[in-house]
């Protein structure tokens, strides 16, 4: 009979170099908003590439609407609570570890949401995570950033504005 290895270790789990393993939270940081914080470039495709791409002006005008309402958003396979993707729930797990409030939008309820959200970002997979009203980046992008530091600082720029 084979032995049963241990289960591997959670993409957040502290490594031995780097980073500390539980880097601060948002509410740790706050009363404090440097002004020297890195901004990331926003990834928007232009309003004539998003009509030509099947995007359409609607939707982008939608989308544009739902990433400027709130201050973090991640469009995900399922529900922040019922993950549909290991990827989207390694994002969810990552935001929750942060302690900052995000909205959620499941694009696999909606083809055309899904569809439109790839034209609007020029990013071909999900989750995708949204910034202040930019697009941030996929799961590899966000835990990189998450391991970084970058994500914290983001997010703490973004709470600030």
């Amino acid at each position: 009979m084979a032995a049963v290895s241990a289960p591997a270790a959670s993409p957040l789990a502290g490594a031995s170099s780097g980073p500390p393993a539980h880097p601060p939270t948002l509410r740790e940081f706050r009363g404090a908003c440097p002004s020297t914080l890195r901004a990331r470039p926003a990834r928007r495709l232009p309003p004539t590439a998003a009509a030509a791409a099947g995007g359409g002006p609607d939707m982008r005008e939608t989308l544009d609407k739902v990433v400027g309402a709130h201050k973090v958003v991640l469009f995900m396979k399922g529900t922040k609570d019922f993950p549909q993707c290991g990827f989207s729930h390694t994002v969810v797990q990552i935001l929750r570890s942060l302690d900052v409030p995000f909205e959620t939008l499941d694009v696999l309820s909606n083809d055309a949401l899904r569809q439109g959200l790839k034209d609007y970002s020029r990013w071909p997979t999900f989750p995708q995570l949204y910034i202040d009203g930019e697009f941030f980046g996929g799961c590899d992008i966000t835990l990189e950033a998450y391991k970084s530091g970058e994500l914290q600082e983001t997010l703490e720029k973004a709470m600030c504005s």
